[in-house]
């Protein structure tokens, strides 16, 4: 290879690379110098305030205890099983014998 021909490919590869950063920056952009207000947190303290009366008073339903309106279903259900034992019943259906090929024999 000649001196020419290397230095032609040195050059070439340059302008290319040029070239690749300039049409990249004009795309994607360049690096914005603009600054940003951002909020700051408040210190954490050791102070607990009260809570509201409106939501946390003596007389608010408490979530964790079941509510049965009317005897719904489910309580019905759970009543019946307790006031009957568990029996195991038989199906007194007769079976009947197996068909081949839509005849019987």
């Amino acid at each position: 290879m000649k001196r020419s021909d290397l230095a032609m490919i040195i050059l070439i590869a340059a302008v290319s690379v040029g070239i690749a950063y300039f049409v990249a920056n004009s795309l994607l952009g360049g690096m914005t110098e603009q600054g940003v207000k951002v909020k700051t947190v408040d210190p954490i303290t050791s102070t607990v305030e009260e809570p509201d009366k409106a939501i946390f008073n003596d007389e608010s339903i408490n979530p964790s205890v079941e509510v049965n309106i009317n005897q719904t279903e489910e309580a019905a259900a759970e009543t019946d099983a307790e006031a009957k034992p568990a029996t195991q019943t038989t199906p007194t259906t007769p079976t009947t014998p197996s068909t081949q090929n839509g005849s019987t024999r």
